[in-house]
């Protein structure tokens, strides 16, 4: 059953880009070659690393990922809650140069560098040549004049290492959900016998989890409002749920998505329930692989290759601002799904491409994210490590400390501040009313002393015994 709904999806996706071929509205990509001193390696065979420098153990400077610093007055303004627009008066000339004067150092425990990348030479010296040798690079949409040979050798990196066939750089994360949900939803009008609108039973069924990124949710929703889907909205991870939501839709085109990892509750998808259904139903099966790409699976391939089902993943789509320590997001996919998508994602044809500098540095974290295994082991000790200090039984570097009310979550957060920790309190509406919460992410670059002092902080201002790092209670909230 499973191989013959597969064809099915593919059956679809080939009459839809027939459809496009016959109206000319079928796009392609065609890379600029930008010429340089040292030739770039094959745009068919990427680069195994050997120009890149890769260190075996943690290095001073990877320390710079995870300590910042703040102006007094903004640090004042923090703690009383003042309304910003990002004004600093510790900044002279209009320029970044700090103006002498006090500043609070942080230790940064909110954000999305797993790895500590952001900070790596090799990263910011392979943006630098970019930068040197071509500037910014084309500026223009990739369907115009933005996509490069460096563009290209990148996505076939991450289509290496996503184990798919082909793979397509989106300027973001957020703009790549979003192109891949309105390109699913255009199967519909494609494939619809009037030309107006699908009918009922032409529409694509969209089953989406409850807690869902924001950027999947407004991709459902542009889909939606052209009305080409029908979405069902499953409770948080609830498999009988989606289950009895798949066998009751008499819909022929199903699709599930999914986050891997989800970004404010630090729990998985049940990857092997979810590819237990898809061998029933034939769905397709599209995660966003934010923040699991470069921190699991052995050789940092995501979530999917951690359980082990890369092949029962149709779409992975990823980020290159959190783990790589980077810019950009991607879509690794089949080539007939990348040829869709870049014909009828709009965010994707309407956005000019990430800057050739970009792409360098990214292709260069992507060497080093997978040469640096040590950096996988790191984090996942300061994991295991947050596990035995606190007695809170984590799952990922994502932390979720819920609280309960706005007020709670505000005084915890300014206790950390004050204590010298850079931990910030998520309310709605990102999250539900009365499920407030500190937010905790982990680094590679943390060391355990670090993780004592946090914990330490923590007790002081939280019950760390009767906090649950997931609240089951969130399943009914659906954000749709």
């Amino acid at each position: 059953m499973e191989g013959k709904k597969s064809c099915s999806w593919d059956n679809w996706v080939g009459e839809a880009l027939s459809k496009l071929q016959s109206t000319k509205l079928l796009r392609s990509l065609r890379p600029i070659t930008l010429s340089t001193e040292q030739p770039l390696p094959s745009m068919l065979v990427p680069s195994l690393g050997h120009d890149y420098e890769v260190f075996d153990e943690m290095q001073p400077w990877d320390r710079s990922s995870v300590e910042v610093s703040v102006s007094e007055a903004t640090f004042r303004n923090w703690l009383l809650e003042a309304a910003s627009v990002g004004e600093d008066d510790s900044y002279s000339g209009g320029g970044v140069e700090q103006r002498a004067g006090q500043f609070k150092k942080l230790l940064l425990f909110s954000g999305n560098d797993y790895l500590g990348l952001s900070s790596h030479p090799t990263i910011g010296k392979a943006a630098a040549k970019a930068a040197q040798d071509h500037g910014m690079g084309p500026r223009g949409s990739a369907l115009i004049c933005g996509y490069t040979n460096y563009h290209r050798l990148l996505e076939s990196c991450l289509a290496g290492l996503k184990k798919k066939e082909d793979c397509l750089l989106c300027p973001s994360g957020f703009s790549a959900n979003m192109a891949v949900m309105v390109s699913v939803g255009s199967i519909g009008s494609l494939l619809a016998t009037s030309q107006k609108k699908p009918q009922m039973e032409e529409k694509i069924a969209v089953f989406s989890d409850a807690l869902n990124h924001a950027s999947i949710i407004d991709g459902i929703r542009l889909a939606e409002r052209q009305q080409t889907i029908e979405v069902y909205v499953y409770r948080h991870c609830d498999m009988s749920h989606l289950s009895s939501l798949l066998s009751s839709c008499s819909l022929k085109k199903k699709v599930v998505v999914t986050d891997s990892l989800f970004s404010m509750d630090g729990d998985f998808a049940p990857m092997a329930e979810l590819v237990n259904l898809r061998k029933r139903h034939g769905f397709l099966l599209i995660i966003d692989d934010a923040h699991g790409t470069f921190v699991c699976g052995k050789d940092g391939g995501g979530v999917a290759q951690e359980f082990n089902c890369e092949r029962d993943v149709d779409i992975c789509v990823g980020t290159l601002s959190k783990a790589a320590g980077c810019h950009g997001g991607f879509i690794a996919c089949g080539k007939r799904w990348k040829q869709l998508i870049q014909s009828r994602g709009r965010s994707f044809i309407f956005s000019t491409a990430i800057p050739v500098p970009v792409a360098a540095a990214a292709h260069a974290a992507v060497i080093v994210a997978e040469k640096e295994a040590w950096r996988r082991r790191e984090i996942w000790k300061r994991v295991q490590d947050f596990r035995i200090l606190t007695g809170i039984p984590i799952t990922s570097p994502i932390i979720s400390l819920v609280v309960g009310s706005e007020e709670k979550a505000l005084r915890a957060s300014r206790y950390m501040l004050e204590s010298g920790f850079h931990v910030t309190a998520i309310r709605p509406p990102t999250v539900p009313s009365n499920s407030c919460r500190l937010r905790v992410t982990l680094s590679a670059t943390h060391s355990v002393d670090d993780l004592k002092k946090l914990t330490a902080a923590l007790s002081r201002c939280i019950s760390l015994e009767a906090i649950s790092s997931h609240n089951n209670n969130l399943n009914g909230y659906a954000r749709l």
